[in-house]
């Protein structure tokens, strides 16, 4: 494999995985398939572009555009999505467009042009776990699709037809779908960015309903080595799914946040909830780690909030010009 092509690649997971790329294997050649939409940002891949990285700024619903890059590479790895349930519940309809027609087009031409293709999916099209203290269900590959909200319901359409167009046209296609990510670049409208990001701009962070849904995180460079484990040994027509064990109320987490940031762990409002909110997510990687022999390496979840939270502190200049409109987005719908 000397070609990749990655879509959303200047998105949060796509870039920390376009630089994993850069970084461990220098004879693969990228290529980024990116409409720049508010998530997608040139600057996330300023240091990386040259020789090895080409960014193509378009859209996956663009057939003509699509069809050539696919026809040119050897693979195609496809992050891009509309992904902020927020947003979803606000305005379904670029989630359908993105996730739905996007996905289809680009399982049309991988197809087509017999090229190996990669989903990159989601946890939530499982809907959610009970929250009892006891419960020790967890998410499997064979688990039923319950998605909650537009955004999963999108995503869980995506799965299906990426499934179908193996059986159906011998698409040579794995899934995977992953826990919550963190890390560097991620856009500050999701949850852990928006609270550090607050508290460094002396802005009270938000906590919705009361706080006790609870996420499993992983860091997104674990992410990156889980999808080229899968994209070079996964199994033709497999769902892989990827977690580290990092389950964490919401309320830990940003207290968590809080005390690595020298502020009291109660200094935070609680806010309405969302509709549809999901309670619990849990990752079983019992086949990822089996199968491939993937192991996550970045276990120590507050080691890695520690992290995470001195690239926001060193990188104000990325996300302040847009920290404003995310706020008054929130504040619009009282959250």
């Amino acid at each position: 494999m000397q070609q990749l092509l990655v879509t959303g690649g200047a998105g949060f997971i796509g870039a920390n995985f376009v630089r994993y790329v850069v970084q461990q294997h220098p004879d693969v050649n990228v290529t980024v398939l990116d409409k720049l939409t508010y998530a997608g940002n040139r600057a996330n891949l300023a240091d990386v572009l040259g020789s090895q990285v080409t960014l193509i700024v378009g859209d996956i619903c663009d057939g003509p555009l699509v069809d050539r890059l696919v026809q040119q590479t050897d693979a195609i790895v496809h992050f891009a999505a509309e992904s902020h349930n927020d947003r979803a519940l606000i305005d379904p309809w670029p989630f359908m467009q993105t996730n739905i027609i996007g996905t289809y087009t680009l399982i049309q031409a991988a197809a087509k042009y017999h090229k190996r293709f990669h989903h990159v999916s989601t946890d939530e099209v499982y809907g959610d776990l009970p929250l009892a203290d006891d419960s020790a269900e967890k998410f499997k590959p064979d688990s039923r699709y319950q998605p909650s909200s537009p955004y999963a319901a999108s995503k869980a359409s995506s799965d299906m037809l990426v499934r179908a167009w193996v059986r159906s046209f011998g698409l040579q296609a794995t899934i995977s779908n992953c826990s919550n990510n963190y890390g560097p670049y991620q856009y500050v409208e999701k949850f852990i960015p928006r609270q550090i990001t607050n508290i460094i701009s002396g802005i009270r962070p938000k906590l919705y309903g009361n706080g006790q849904n609870v996420r499993d995180w992983i860091q997104t460079a674990d992410h990156s080595t889980a999808v080229w484990a899968i994209l070079t040994r996964g199994r033709i027509g497999e769902t892989y799914l990827i977690g580290a064990d990092g389950e964490q109320t919401n309320q830990a987490v940003l207290e968590q946040i809080l005390t690595i940031m020298g502020q009291p762990a109660s200094a935070y409002d609680l806010v309405r909830d969302r509709p549809g909110h999901d309670r619990r997510y849990a990752i079983d990687a019992t086949k990822l780690r089996t199968e491939l022999g993937w192991r996550p390496q970045y276990t120590d979840f507050r080691q890695g909030l520690a992290a995470t939270i001195d690239w926001y502190r060193t990188n104000q200049s990325w996300w302040q010009p847009v920290k404003q409109t995310v706020e008054d987005g929130y504040a619009k719908h009282g959250q």
